[in-house]
């Protein structure tokens, strides 16, 4: 009876983790796509519209960043650093990522802005610069999209997933221009403003003709980014990063520097978690050897494996089945951490076993940190 409770709840929880994780990104996809094309739901659909927007704008960003643990790419490597296993380089170069950020907050900023202010008491040209500045987040994801297709324009599963949210962004954006420009036909502007002089006058005419605010927000994309990469300069910014950020990078489409190759280690999980973690956090100490295998090696690892060789000393029935657990287990663990945010939470997670380890090998050893002073040197 138990038995069959507990595979059940196993059930739920594993369709309930599909549904949240897989089907429901999926489900919004599809309904901000077919939104760009269908007419403006009213009534209960449009209630709905309105949640699936603050869904995909909310966990987008949510649901990347916890993916991106959980990959293969080290968002904080440049393509000259060293990597390990199947670990690839950031697609974004690090020095470059600030410009990135700033133009996609300026975009995301003129999407607010045309979002949230009524229409009515926006002028056209406010309109237009918004239309622009949703036109360089439009090109940033379009271009991070092609990034992530690989130099063999082969698609993994972490790049498509990747990709999703500024694949929703590029739906969001074109769903709200098309939305501005009918809506502004309805408001049925009459009022004709009449200027001396003729360039003027027909400038006007043309702003106040919504059929043209695609086409007017492609002009004015082009100055908005020139003053935005003045300013990013004067922090520091290349003039070139928004280029560059994509081009001297390695593994990528788009890229333009070529990484040494990648070096391998024992994929057990903290030899996996001493060497793909942050420095500072995990704190490597040398290189060592397990199984013939180069193995980077730091004080939790050694804690770790001086324990084990206690118990196997002193209760070698306990320690062959906690082998066996680990055979089991252990190794399709470390098959998960793959980005060194995951390596340092695992790394977090082991400290407190880490101390009960120490304490019994402190109890047991006349000498313990001789004990673990040696490990993996052979």
């Amino acid at each position: 009876m138990m038995e069959g409770i507990s595979r059940l709840l196993g059930y739920g929880i594993t369709f309930f983790m599909l549904g949240i994780f897989l089907v429901l990104p999926l489900l919004l996809t599809i309904g901000n796509a077919l939104w760009c094309f269908l007419s403006f739901p009213k009534g209960k659909m449009r209630v709905l519209r309105i949640v699936a927007e603050i869904l995909t704008l909310v966990l987008g960003p949510i649901y990347t960043a916890l993916y991106s643990m959980f990959c293969n790419i080290s968002f904080d490597a440049d393509w000259w650093e060293q990597l390990y296993n199947q670990q690839r380089h950031t697609p974004l170069a690090t020095w470059a990522q600030p410009t990135i950020w700033a133009l996609f907050a300026v975009a995301a900023l003129g999407y607010l802005v045309l979002r949230l202010v009524p229409l009515r008491r926006m002028p056209p040209l406010v309109a237009v610069v918004g239309i622009g500045a949703m036109y360089i987040g439009i090109l940033l994801a379009v271009v991070w999209c092609i990034q992530l297709t690989g130099k063999d324009f082969g698609l993994a599963i972490d790049d498509l997933v990747l990709g999703l949210y500024p694949f929703n962004c590029i739906l969001l954006a074109a769903e709200r221009i098309h939305v501005l420009v009918v809506q502004w036909r309805q408001l049925e502007q009459k009022e004709q403003r009449v200027f001396k002089n003729r360039f003027l006058g027909a400038c006007n005419d043309w702003l106040m003709n919504s059929a043209n605010w695609p086409v007017a927000g492609l002009i004015a994309m082009a100055p908005l980014l020139g003053i935005l990469l003045l300013l990013l300069m004067l922090f520091g910014q290349s003039p070139d990063a928004a280029i560059a950020a994509f081009t001297q990078t390695s593994d990528w489409r788009l890229s333009m520097q070529e990484a040494p190759p990648n070096l391998f280690y024992d994929e057990h999980y903290l030899c996996t978690v001493a060497a793909g973690g942050h420095r500072r956090l995990v704190k490597p100490l040398r290189r060592g050897l397990r199984h013939g295998h180069p193995v980077i090696v730091n004080r939790q690892l050694c804690i770790a494996n001086a324990f084990e060789q206690i118990l196997e000393e002193h209760t070698p029935r306990i320690h062959r089945a906690l082998r066996h657990f680990y055979d089991t287990y252990g190794f399709p663990v470390a098959k998960l951490i793959r980005s060194p945010f995951a390596a340092d939470v695992v790394y977090i997670l082991m400290k407190p076993l880490e101390w009960i380890f120490l304490i019994v090998i402190y109890f047991c050893d006349v000498k313990p940190e001789n004990r673990i002073a040696v490990q993996y040197l052979k």
